[in-house]
């Protein structure tokens, strides 16, 4: 049973953005070595195509309409038990360094009286998170708060009053102007920061630090790159490792555009799609995206490093995984949040050390798996109770250990477009704004409240450029999907204080409680007594 996980996630990277997922140019021998050493999952995706609530999914291990943190900044309810809370019980500590996009439930502490400077009050905040350094990604002056990274850059002799935007995410023209990182224009600059320096390799020797310092006590440590998301650049020798020719053609039709679904219609509108088609940029910002994940990969190479030196890599299972991908273009679009593979599918690699793993060490798993399965297969590896009633996923060990094939027969994933410039262009009402996509692995079907449905045979249609919602030959289709998605949506999503084994202890109870219902007189009472019966 391994004693440590370490638990990497990236942000916006693409699952056909790795050596090992396909990338025709993309050097990631490191993470490619990583898959060589466990199970790469080929079809795992994520429960909402954004940051926010595919995180809080991924710590909870529930789906996001069960957990409620349906968009950025919407608070996770005080009450939702997290990673942190179910590996405390299997005296594991869970330690974040970088991302997690969490948002306390400040009202919710207020209201039960729980003091948010106080210990427990800090581990809300942090859903369930010892921080070690967090570091959300930064914005211009005025934006998010300060961290340790930003302490960093200044102690390192980084000036002015936002370090990691002037140096990190800026360029320097030729007369020593600055140059932001915001605009894509300036991708295929150099950012000023020194590399060592840089958002990844800090983040990196944090987690290095913590690892040093964590002694024997058992450890799940969640080290969260905020690259590769934009701003879209990278500081030498990454900047111009890659260029136009190393971008691989875009996914798209003139049919997406000329009768798009009404949402998709609306997103292609937003100024970060719109950006993607105009002549030039995908040159320009594609070969600082892939120069973002070698980095991220070089790093990797050296975590692993570390951890062999210290003898720690066959006790610690290894998780690599992304919280949504990026469109870069394809389908018209940029950002994320709708449901193309490109947006909603992720890498996910896990290095399982134990000796029940062997046998399938290196393979691809076709299974359909979700981020939601992450917290059930941490548990286990750490010993504990899964809690089904709670945790909605489900373990991959038995998949990695080859005990079963697969562990279910679609996928689910969310969004809520409410805060979202579409709401308004489409005239929604704020509740209305929601869309639900059901995924067989070849099928995708994609319920949206107020308009008619989408599908994508990715049998016939791999790009998903065909969207066959509103087309009369595939309503059996349509309609099995439909039909998975109501039995999801019946199946029980907050019963998380009973659970099912103390359900079925307390069955039938009343009499032991003399609780009688449905007797007519004492003679009833005396033959049920005599016949041991439980008073139902």
């Amino acid at each position: 049973m391994p004693r440590n996980i370490l638990f990497i996630m990236c942000d916006q990277l693409r699952y056909d953005y790795l050596g090992c997922t396909g990338h025709p140019h993309i050097r990631t021998p490191n993470i490619d070595a990583l898959a060589a050493r466990g199970v790469r999952f080929d079809r795992a995706y994520v429960q909402s195509p954004v940051c926010g609530p595919s995180r809080m999914s991924f710590y909870t291990g529930r789906y996001v309409r069960s957990h409620g943190a349906a968009w950025n900044g919407f608070p996770l309810r005080v009450g939702e038990w997290t990673l942190g809370d179910h590996l405390a019980e299997c005296g594991m500590r869970n330690v974040l360094c970088g991302k997690t996009h969490m948002a306390a439930d400040v009202d919710g502490m207020k209201r039960l009286g729980i003091d948010p400077d106080s210990e427990r009050g800090r581990w809300i905040a942090e859903g369930g998170f010892e921080v070690w350094d967090r570091l959300d990604g930064l914005h211009p002056t005025g934006g998010k708060q300060p961290s340790h990274y930003q302490d960093y850059l200044r102690a390192r002799g980084y000036d002015g009053p936002n370090p990691w935007h002037d140096w990190a995410n800026s360029a320097e023209g030729a007369g020593g102007e600055v140059l932001s990182g915001w605009l894509m224009e300036n991708a295929d600059k150099p950012a000023r920061v020194a590399e060592p320096d840089s958002e990844t390799p800090y983040s990196t020797t944090r987690a290095m630090e913590f690892i040093a310092e964590a002694g024997a006590e058992p450890w799940c440590l969640h080290l969260s790159y905020i690259k590769p998301h934009w701003p879209y650049i990278v500081p030498p020798p990454y900047h111009d490792m890659y260029g136009p020719q190393d971008v691989q053609p875009v996914v798209r039709s003139d049919l997406e555009r000329r009768d798009p679904h009404p949402i998709h219609g609306a997103y292609m509108a937003n100024r970060f799609s719109r950006v993607f088609a105009r002549d030039g940029v995908r040159e320009r910002v594609i070969p600082a995206y892939v120069g973002l994940i070698t980095q991220i990969d070089d790093q990797i190479g050296r975590l692993m490093r570390f951890l062999d030196e210290r003898g720690l890599t066959e006790d610690t299972l290894i998780v690599f995984t992304s919280d949504h991908g990026d469109y870069l273009g394809d389908h018209w679009l940029g950002e994320k949040e709708l449901f193309h593979d490109a947006s909603v599918r992720v890498p996910l690699i896990v290095v399982d050390p134990s000796p029940e793993a062997e046998a399938t060490r290196g393979t691809v798993s076709p299974a359909l798996v979700e981020a939601i399965d992450l917290a059930p297969t941490f548990v286990e590896a750490a010993g504990g109770d899964a809690r089904p009633h709670i945790l909605e996923g489900h373990s991959l060990l038995p998949l990695i250990r080859g005990e079963v094939e697969r562990l279910r027969e679609v996928v689910i994933s969310e969004y809520d477009y409410s805060s979202r410039r579409a709401r308004r262009e489409l005239g929604q009402p704020i509740p209305d704004c929601r869309m639900v996509m059901v995924h067989d692995g070849r099928w995708k079907y994609v319920h949206a409240q107020g308009f008619r449905p989408m599908l994508f045979d990715q049998e016939t249609d791999p790009e998903e450029l065909h969207d066959l919602g509103a087309d009369p030959a595939f309503q059996a289709e349509r309609d099995r999907l439909h039909a998975a998605l109501v039995e999801w949506a019946l199946e029980h999503h907050n019963r998380t204080t009973m659970s099912d084994s103390r359900i079925a202890e307390t069955t039938g109870n009343e009499w032991a409680q003399k609780i009688y219902i449905g007797f007519w007189d004492d003679a009833d009472l005396e033959e049920a007594a005599l016949e041991g019966a439980s008073g139902n």
